[in-house]
């Protein structure tokens, strides 16, 4: 047995003791026998190293035979779950990641637990914080609002939680959306893990405002964020950890949901891979390109950019852009006019390759009309493929977002395997499959892996390519890029490098 897993047992027991010595008192003071009833719970998580967070709630961890004993789906960084009914009484929670590939919660690992009294009509919001290896768990109740007197429901309930911990205290200013700064009301100023009482609104669409305690300079203005329904809301401050310059995010948390925003002027990035491999039919490149973007300057922003190489990320603000490429010294263009979405606090990559099509000029479908099987003409494209870099930060799994470049008639799609000390290609857990021009991602917990690029031909499976994969604390999220290269014993590459930045 592990040291965790012996702890975790340890403290089982000691929590039973905790149950007896309870019932014992309340045996002892008596107590309300009216147990009808219900209440709500509800988890936030704000731990940006962590996975998904899992809650158990149970009556007694010690028995297996409780009428209550429920682990709720997991809730990654930035996220809360809906609110869960729970009968009105005593429980004791756990809250715990998946390091296996159970989610039964005796499979799970505990990073923390606790009592919690469920009362009547009440939310209690378990919001969990800082650090994975040491976090901290505070529970906010909140009172669920009768609003008898809102007759013709046309208003909203919000409260305000400050969960972002390295600032002092928050300024929090509410304007209309067709409002400025200026016209702006003074919310409150809350302090690190500070629940604001209930405030009442009118329902409509408003712009929330962030600075430091004291000061007028804004550090946070959110896009409309409208509150059409008589609802109960809590706003929670969080650390943006986009590339954004703005520190904070919001979220937008009602019983069912969560929404969040970031600032309205947080700038986007972008980078560029080079996967056009030299061909025949273009003589002219070289290996290498240029991207120049449209009504920004003359000089290019990616310039010479070489073969399965990836670019400094290039810093814009939101926005819709149009790239050329050029190939040669002497402006040669490749690709013209290619559109780039960025939005704001967004992080992408660009993948260029080629594609070869069959030119079929007068549309017959026949593409050998000569019938000497060998395809008339081809005609070479070049196309991108933007995909979105990923911003989480956990230290216990990481994301590997798989992109498949391969231009093959003889497969168009390949099965990517991620095989553990224990299994086989068969009976590998964790595996995607992946068309040509598209990605594909997969949560993947530390560990050692052997890796398999495995494509179907006809019957056969033809392994493209294999390596190990270590994945440890240290590691970042990670894309890998699956292409054709013929200096390759088997014809194909893959590249690893790290998502995030």
């Amino acid at each position: 047995m592990n040291i965790q897993k012996h702890m975790r047992c340890i403290n089982k027991v000691k929590l039973s003791i905790i149950i007896a010595t309870v019932l014992s008192l309340s045996a002892c003071g008596g107590s309300d026998d009216d147990t009808s009833g219900e209440g709500y719970v509800k988890l936030y998580n704000t731990v940006k190293n962590s996975p998904a967070i899992y809650l158990t709630v149970d009556e007694d961890f010690s028995t297996s035979d409780d009428d209550i004993e429920v682990t709720y789906s997991g809730v990654p960084y930035g996220s809360s779950s809906s609110n869960k009914t729970v009968k009105k009484g005593n429980y004791f929670y756990e809250l715990a990641w998946q390091d296996g590939d159970s989610t039964d919660s005796s499979d799970l690992s505990v990073v923390y637990e606790d009592g919690l009294q469920i009362s009547d009509d009440a939310i209690h919001l378990i919001v969990i914080s800082e650090d994975i290896l040491a976090p901290s768990v505070t529970t906010y109740d909140i009172d669920i609002i009768d609003d008898d007197d809102d007759i013709t429901y046309d208003r909203f309930n919000f409260r305000l939680l400050n969960m972002y911990a390295d600032s002092v205290s928050i300024d929090v200013y509410l304007s209309q959306a067709d409002e400025t700064f200026n016209e702006a009301d003074f919310i409150g100023q809350y302090a690190y893990q500070e629940l604001s009482v209930n405030q009442k609104l009118d329902q409509d669409d408003y712009i929330f405002y962030f600075t430091t305690a004291g000061s007028s300079e804004i550090l946070f203005q959110s896009n409309d964020i409208s509150f059409s329904y008589s609802a109960q809301y809590v706003m929670a401050i969080r650390e943006n950890t986009g590339v954004g310059t703005s520190p904070y995010m919001l979220d937008k948390m009602s019983s069912s949901s969560i929404e969040s925003f970031i600032d309205v002027d947080s700038e986007a990035q972008f980078n560029a891979y080079n996967a056009i491999s030299q061909h025949a039919l273009l003589p002219e490149y070289q290996g290498t390109f240029s991207l120049y973007i449209n009504g920004i300057d003359d000089s290019s922003e990616i310039e010479d950019l070489s073969i399965g190489a990836l670019s400094e990320p290039v810093v814009l603000a939101k926005g819709d852009y149009s790239l050329d490429m050029t190939i040669t010294d002497e402006g040669a263009l490749l690709l013209k006019n290619h559109l780039l979405s960025l939005e704001e606090n967004s992080h992408k990559t660009a993948f260029f390759y080629l594609d070869e099509v069959e030119v079929d000029d007068d549309n017959d479908g026949d593409v050998d009309e000569n019938g000497d099987g060998i395809v008339d003409e081809i005609r070479l494209d070049v196309h991108s493929l933007v995909v979105s870099n990923s911003s989480r930060s956990s230290i216990y799994d990481h994301e590997i977002k798989m992109v498949n470049l391969v231009d093959s008639s003889e497969f168009g799609a390949f099965t990517i395997y991620f095989v553990r000390n224990d299994e086989t290609i068969d009976t590998a857990f964790y595996k995607k499959a992946v068309s040509f021009a598209d990605s594909e991602l997969l949560y993947l917990n530390n560990n050692t892996y052997q890796v398999y690029v495995v494509a179907k031909d006809n019957s056969s499976d033809i392994i493209l390519n294999a390596f190990e994969l270590i994945l440890d604390e240290e590691s970042k999220e990670q894309f890998m890029i699956v292409e054709v290269d013929e200096t390759q014993p088997t014809g194909y590459k893959v590249s690893l490098f790290d998502q995030t930045l």
